[in-house]
């Protein structure tokens, strides 16, 4: 007696196939679960295969998979900020943010189980994958300013902005992803400008780099609704402007 089911269609994967099919598994667990809660049962099970073909292909268990996942989320990461050299400095940097914050949407618990550390399965391998995807996003913020030889001080403001970005990812994920998403790209792009402004003024390189990206500025984009918004709050500081006023 035979049976009516009809068989399911079944292909082959290539060596390359299967290797991204188990590396899509566990990044989508990773996303939603800490380093160490997520075994090589569960990649198994979410891919549709044995535990013994996933070792086949990561000899090294779960750490060796952990970090070609991580691998591949940095190589996404890290292009996030890849921006044409084209338009307002504020346009490009909210581009950037637009996909960063949306990679951290996405990977929502296991992005604060990446940055916050202490999983059972860091490494100094994995540290470095971290690092990289943070020295990369300095370089494209130095490239969109068009600074090609930063000085110290230009160079520290930037590390200093994109670690405010990682920590502000994290507290949004903490605080169920309030305010909108829309709304902390925008006030993270402010913090940007703000934080030029402070370094220009004690750095002549800086000041530099912030008259041409303010020349490409328009008054109905960020920086111009920006000095709206704060010049009213500094209307009645005019005293400091003058040295020993009362």
């Amino acid at each position: 007696m035979t049976s009516e089911t009809p068989a399911r269609a079944y292909r082959r994967l290539s060596v390359e196939e299967r290797r991204t099919q188990l590396l899509d598994a566990a990044l989508s667990l990773f996303a939603h679960r800490a380093p160490e809660e997520v075994s090589l049962d569960d990649v198994a099970e979410a891919a549709g295969v044995s535990r013994p073909l996933v070792y086949r292909y990561f000899p090294g268990g779960k750490q060796q998979l952990y970090e070609a996942a991580l691998r591949s989320a940095a190589e996404e990461l890290q292009q996030c900020f890849a921006e044409p050299p084209k338009g307002p400095l504020t346009r490009r940097l909210g581009h950037a943010l637009d996909r960063y914050l949306a990679f951290v949407g996405r990977h929502d618990a296991g992005f604060s189980a990446l940055l916050q550390g202490g999983s059972v399965v860091e490494t100094s391998r994995t540290t470095a994958i971290v690092d990289g995807v943070r020295r990369s996003a300095v370089e494209h913020i130095l490239s969109h300013i068009g600074a090609e030889e930063p000085g110290p001080r230009l160079r520290m403001t930037v590390r200093m902005w994109i670690t405010t970005v990682e920590a502000a990812s994290l507290i949004w994920l903490d605080e169920d992803k309030q305010p909108p998403a829309e709304e902390l790209r925008d006030w993270l792009v402010e913090q940007f400008v703000v934080c030029l402004l402070l370094t220009a003024g004690r750095d002549a390189q800086t000041a530099a780099v912030v008259r041409a990206a303010l020349a490409l500025e328009s008054a109905e984009g960020p920086v111009g609704a920006l000095v709206r918004r704060v010049v009213p709050v500094l209307g009645d500081a005019g005293h400091l402007l003058r040295p020993g006023a009362a």
